[in-house]
Protein backbone atom coordinates (compact mmCIF):
# COMPACT_ATOMS: atom_id res chain seq x y z
CA UNK A 1 0.00 0.00 0.00
CA UNK A 2 1.54 3.19 -1.18
CA UNK A 3 1.02 6.78 0.62
CA UNK A 4 -0.50 9.67 -1.39
CA UNK A 5 1.54 12.80 -2.07
CA UNK A 6 -0.22 14.91 0.46
CA UNK A 7 0.65 12.00 3.19
CA UNK A 8 3.91 12.36 2.04
CA UNK A 9 4.21 15.71 2.38
CA UNK A 10 2.27 15.61 6.00
CA UNK A 11 5.25 13.43 6.65
CA UNK A 12 8.22 15.12 5.50
CA UNK A 13 6.98 18.26 7.31
CA UNK A 14 6.56 16.71 10.59
CA UNK A 15 10.20 15.22 10.30
CA UNK A 16 11.60 18.66 8.96
CA UNK A 17 9.77 20.31 12.43
CA UNK A 18 11.40 17.90 14.56
CA UNK A 19 15.00 18.12 13.04
CA UNK A 20 14.50 22.01 13.46
CA UNK A 21 13.17 21.57 17.15
CA UNK A 22 16.35 19.54 17.48
CA UNK A 23 18.62 21.95 16.05
CA UNK A 24 17.39 24.74 18.17
CA UNK A 25 17.21 22.94 21.33
CA UNK A 26 21.19 21.88 20.67
CA UNK A 27 21.99 25.64 19.98
CA UNK A 28 20.23 27.54 22.88
CA UNK A 29 22.15 24.18 25.18
CA UNK A 30 25.53 25.10 23.67
CA UNK A 31 24.41 29.18 23.60
CA UNK A 32 23.65 28.73 27.43
CA UNK A 33 27.43 26.15 27.71
CA UNK A 34 29.28 29.10 26.31
CA UNK A 35 27.90 31.80 28.12
CA UNK A 36 28.47 29.78 31.59
CA UNK A 37 32.06 28.59 30.60
CA UNK A 38 32.85 32.61 29.69
CA UNK A 39 32.06 33.34 33.53
CA UNK A 40 34.21 30.61 34.77
CA UNK A 41 37.53 32.71 35.61
CA UNK A 42 34.99 35.54 36.56
CA UNK A 43 33.38 33.29 39.36
CA UNK A 44 36.79 31.46 39.97
CA UNK A 45 38.50 34.92 40.76
CA UNK A 46 35.70 35.57 43.14
CA UNK A 47 35.30 32.46 45.09
CA UNK A 48 38.80 32.25 45.69
CA UNK A 49 39.27 35.68 47.15
CA UNK A 50 36.35 34.97 49.41
CA UNK A 51 37.57 31.83 51.26
CA UNK A 52 41.00 33.43 51.11
CA UNK A 53 38.93 36.47 53.46
CA UNK A 54 38.29 34.00 55.98
CA UNK A 55 40.49 32.09 58.41
CA UNK A 56 37.72 28.96 58.60
CA UNK A 57 38.16 28.35 55.11
CA UNK A 58 41.69 28.34 55.01
CA UNK A 59 42.02 24.47 54.21
CA UNK A 60 39.30 24.77 51.27
CA UNK A 61 39.95 24.69 47.29
CA UNK A 62 37.42 25.90 44.21
CA UNK A 63 37.27 24.73 41.04
CA UNK A 64 35.14 25.79 38.55
CA UNK A 65 33.37 24.30 35.09
CA UNK A 66 30.31 25.31 33.16
CA UNK A 67 29.44 27.69 36.00
CA UNK A 68 29.12 24.95 38.63
CA UNK A 69 31.72 25.60 41.52
CA UNK A 70 33.38 22.58 43.33
CA UNK A 71 34.38 22.90 46.72
CA UNK A 72 37.36 20.13 48.63
CA UNK A 73 39.53 19.90 50.88
CA UNK A 74 38.80 20.31 54.75
CA UNK A 75 36.95 22.25 57.50
CA UNK A 76 36.97 22.04 60.98
CA UNK A 77 32.64 22.43 61.67
CA UNK A 78 30.01 21.10 59.73
CA UNK A 79 28.69 24.45 59.99
CA UNK A 80 31.60 25.97 57.74
CA UNK A 81 30.54 23.62 55.22
CA UNK A 82 27.26 25.00 54.56
CA UNK A 83 28.84 28.43 55.23
CA UNK A 84 30.85 27.96 52.27
CA UNK A 85 28.09 26.69 49.90
CA UNK A 86 26.55 29.99 51.14
CA UNK A 87 29.28 31.69 49.80
CA UNK A 88 29.54 30.57 46.64
CA UNK A 89 25.89 30.34 45.61
CA UNK A 90 25.97 34.12 45.77
CA UNK A 91 28.69 34.99 43.47
CA UNK A 92 27.58 36.52 40.55
CA UNK A 93 27.03 34.10 37.54
CA UNK A 94 27.19 30.93 39.60
CA UNK A 95 24.96 28.04 38.17
CA UNK A 96 25.31 25.63 41.07
CA UNK A 97 27.49 24.40 43.95
CA UNK A 98 28.86 20.91 44.88
CA UNK A 99 30.79 20.78 47.57
CA UNK A 100 32.49 17.45 48.18
CA UNK A 101 34.55 18.96 51.59
CA UNK A 102 35.31 17.05 54.40
CA UNK A 103 34.80 17.90 58.36
CA UNK A 104 38.02 17.25 59.42
CA UNK A 105 37.96 18.34 63.53
CA UNK A 106 38.50 16.45 66.36
CA UNK A 107 37.07 12.71 66.06
CA UNK A 108 34.69 12.33 69.06
CA UNK A 109 32.80 8.87 70.51
CA UNK A 110 29.17 8.60 69.22
CA UNK A 111 28.31 7.45 72.26
CA UNK A 112 30.06 11.41 74.02
CA UNK A 113 28.54 13.15 70.64
CA UNK A 114 25.17 12.26 71.65
CA UNK A 115 25.31 12.95 74.91
CA UNK A 116 26.63 16.50 74.18
CA UNK A 117 23.79 17.24 71.82
CA UNK A 118 21.37 16.09 73.53
CA UNK A 119 22.07 18.24 76.41
CA UNK A 120 22.08 21.04 74.27
CA UNK A 121 18.81 20.15 72.19
CA UNK A 122 17.34 20.18 76.03
CA UNK A 123 17.96 23.68 76.52
CA UNK A 124 17.04 24.91 72.62
CA UNK A 125 14.01 27.44 73.68
CA UNK A 126 12.46 27.67 77.04
CA UNK A 127 8.39 29.49 77.40
CA UNK A 128 5.05 28.12 75.62
CA UNK A 129 5.88 26.58 72.66
CA UNK A 130 8.72 24.17 73.52
CA UNK A 131 6.00 22.12 74.78
CA UNK A 132 4.74 21.29 71.31
CA UNK A 133 7.97 20.46 70.07
CA UNK A 134 10.20 17.63 69.59
CA UNK A 135 12.89 16.39 68.46
CA UNK A 136 15.42 13.32 68.69
CA UNK A 137 18.78 12.40 67.79
CA UNK A 138 21.18 9.72 66.96
CA UNK A 139 24.88 9.35 65.91
CA UNK A 140 26.83 6.85 64.01
CA UNK A 141 30.72 7.66 62.96
CA UNK A 142 29.66 11.25 63.40
CA UNK A 143 26.68 11.55 60.76
CA UNK A 144 24.00 12.95 63.86
CA UNK A 145 20.37 11.92 62.32
CA UNK A 146 17.14 14.35 63.90
CA UNK A 147 14.07 13.57 63.83
CA UNK A 148 11.00 15.26 65.30
CA UNK A 149 8.13 17.65 64.53
CA UNK A 150 8.29 21.45 65.57
CA UNK A 151 4.94 23.48 65.53
CA UNK A 152 6.70 26.88 63.81
CA UNK A 153 10.25 26.00 62.71
CA UNK A 154 11.96 28.43 64.81
CA UNK A 155 12.93 24.95 67.24
CA UNK A 156 13.74 23.18 64.02
CA UNK A 157 16.32 25.91 63.22
CA UNK A 158 17.77 26.63 66.47
CA UNK A 159 18.07 22.79 67.28
CA UNK A 160 19.94 22.41 63.97
CA UNK A 161 22.20 25.22 64.51
CA UNK A 162 23.33 23.88 67.41
CA UNK A 163 23.93 20.58 65.93
CA UNK A 164 26.11 22.39 63.04
CA UNK A 165 28.31 24.06 65.35
CA UNK A 166 29.41 21.18 67.77
CA UNK A 167 32.92 20.15 67.02
CA UNK A 168 32.52 15.99 65.95
CA UNK A 169 30.00 16.51 63.39
CA UNK A 170 30.53 14.98 60.57
CA UNK A 171 27.67 15.03 58.51
CA UNK A 172 23.64 16.00 59.40
CA UNK A 173 20.56 14.24 58.25
CA UNK A 174 17.46 16.15 59.20
CA UNK A 175 14.09 15.19 58.71
CA UNK A 176 12.06 17.19 61.14
CA UNK A 177 8.24 17.93 59.70
CA UNK A 178 5.92 20.72 60.77
CA UNK A 179 3.09 20.37 62.10
CA UNK A 180 0.10 21.39 60.55
CA UNK A 181 -1.10 24.47 62.16
CA UNK A 182 -5.07 25.37 62.18
CA UNK A 183 -7.40 26.59 64.61
CA UNK A 184 -8.79 23.18 65.18
CA UNK A 185 -4.50 21.81 66.08
CA UNK A 186 -4.12 24.82 68.00
CA UNK A 187 -7.42 24.74 70.18
CA UNK A 188 -6.67 20.95 70.71
CA UNK A 189 -3.39 22.12 71.94
CA UNK A 190 -4.38 24.46 74.38
CA UNK A 191 -6.63 21.75 75.81
CA UNK A 192 -3.99 19.33 75.64
CA UNK A 193 -1.35 21.51 78.06
CA UNK A 194 -4.46 22.25 80.37
CA UNK A 195 -5.62 18.97 81.07
CA UNK A 196 -1.99 17.69 81.51
CA UNK A 197 -0.29 20.56 83.59
CA UNK A 198 -3.32 21.26 85.64
CA UNK A 199 -3.04 17.85 86.72
CA UNK A 200 -1.91 17.78 90.15
CA UNK A 201 0.08 15.08 89.62
CA UNK A 202 1.48 16.02 86.37
CA UNK A 203 2.20 20.27 87.35
CA UNK A 204 5.62 19.09 88.07
CA UNK A 205 6.08 18.78 84.99
CA UNK A 206 5.77 22.66 84.22
CA UNK A 207 8.68 23.94 86.15
CA UNK A 208 11.50 22.81 83.90
CA UNK A 209 11.45 24.42 80.86
CA UNK A 210 13.79 22.15 79.83
CA UNK A 211 11.62 18.53 80.69
CA UNK A 212 7.94 19.49 79.68
CA UNK A 213 5.94 16.26 78.43
CA UNK A 214 5.54 17.56 74.39
CA UNK A 215 2.50 17.47 73.47
CA UNK A 216 2.21 16.75 69.34
CA UNK A 217 -0.82 17.67 67.61
CA UNK A 218 -1.15 16.69 63.65
CA UNK A 219 -4.68 17.15 62.43
CA UNK A 220 -6.36 15.88 65.34
CA UNK A 221 -3.88 13.26 66.45
CA UNK A 222 -2.21 13.73 69.89
CA UNK A 223 1.20 12.01 70.41
CA UNK A 224 2.90 12.74 74.10
CA UNK A 225 6.58 12.03 74.10
CA UNK A 226 9.37 13.14 76.70
CA UNK A 227 9.74 11.47 79.92
CA UNK A 228 8.67 10.95 83.20
CA UNK A 229 9.39 9.55 86.73
CA UNK A 230 6.73 6.67 86.96
CA UNK A 231 4.51 4.59 85.59
CA UNK A 232 1.77 6.21 87.26
CA UNK A 233 2.77 9.60 85.85
CA UNK A 234 2.72 8.16 82.17
CA UNK A 235 -0.39 6.39 83.22
CA UNK A 236 -2.07 9.60 84.39
CA UNK A 237 -1.05 11.98 81.02
CA UNK A 238 -2.47 9.29 78.63
CA UNK A 239 -6.06 9.57 80.56
CA UNK A 240 -5.86 13.14 80.69
CA UNK A 241 -5.05 13.33 76.95
CA UNK A 242 -7.48 10.30 76.32
CA UNK A 243 -10.34 12.77 77.80
CA UNK A 244 -9.70 15.48 75.06
CA UNK A 245 -12.73 16.73 73.15
CA UNK A 246 -11.74 16.62 69.46
CA UNK A 247 -8.78 14.43 69.58
CA UNK A 248 -9.38 11.87 66.85
CA UNK A 249 -6.59 9.20 68.33
CA UNK A 250 -3.90 9.62 71.17
CA UNK A 251 -0.45 7.68 71.45
CA UNK A 252 1.56 7.94 74.56
CA UNK A 253 4.96 7.73 74.03
CA UNK A 254 6.33 8.79 77.33
CA UNK A 255 9.81 7.10 78.76
CA UNK A 256 9.40 6.53 82.33
CA UNK A 257 13.27 8.01 83.76
CA UNK A 258 13.73 4.92 85.75
CA UNK A 259 12.87 1.88 83.01
CA UNK A 260 15.20 3.45 80.81
CA UNK A 261 18.13 3.81 83.26
CA UNK A 262 17.49 0.15 83.92
CA UNK A 263 17.47 -0.79 80.61
CA UNK A 264 20.80 0.74 80.05
CA UNK A 265 22.39 -0.72 83.11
Amino acid sequence: MTMDTGTKKRSFMRMLSSLLAVGLLSATLAAQTAAATRYDNQIQAAVTKKLAAKDQFCDVQSSVEDGIVTLTGTVDLYQSKLDATKLARKISNVQGVRNLTTVAGPNVPDEQLEQQLAQKLRYVRSGYDITFDYFALGVKDGVVTVVGQDRTGVGRDEALADVYSTPGVKDVIANVSLEPVSPMDDGLRLRAAHAIYRDSVLSKYAMDPARPIRIIVDNGHVTLYGSVDSTMDKTVAGIRANQLFGAFSVENKLVVEKDSRQAGM
